[in-house]
């Protein structure tokens, strides 16, 4: 079992930049493929990024390559968003989500948190 909890969110001009936090309880952190996804209001779930659980490789959906960086920290049982250059089509609320292997699908991952909103004003 995994906890997660995002913070970071806010409301930003288009251009600025927030970083997104996402922490996690247990003594297993290492060990889960960890990724961010997001969702706009009467839009699904979408996949935003994914880093790997040991070795730290990443994946990113196309409109975040080069704006945003995925990353993580298991020593403190927390990963990260660095997002840059937003646009108000990045207005969404972020969540985080925890599984057993890397993976761009909503379905593929047990284990989510309560989501940050991130507001992007034009």
């Amino acid at each position: 079992q995994v906890q997660l909890v995002e913070s970071g969110g806010g409301l930003v001009q288009a251009g600025g930049s927030l970083t997104l936090s996402c922490a996690a309880s247990g003594r297993t952190f290492s060990s889960y493929a960890m990724a961010w996804f997001r969702q706009a209001p009467g839009k699904e779930r979408e996949f935003v990024a994914r880093i790997s659980g040991s070795l730290g490789s990443v994946y990113y959906q196309d409109s975040a390559k080069a704006r945003f960086t995925i990353s993580r920290d298991n020593a403190k049982n927390t990963m990260y968003l660095q997002m840059n250059s937003l646009k108000p089509e990045d207005t969404a609320t972020y969540y985080c989500a925890a599984g057993s292997f890397s993976s761009t699908l909503v379905r593929h991952y047990n284990y989510w948190g309560q989501g940050t909103q991130v507001t992007v004003s034009s």
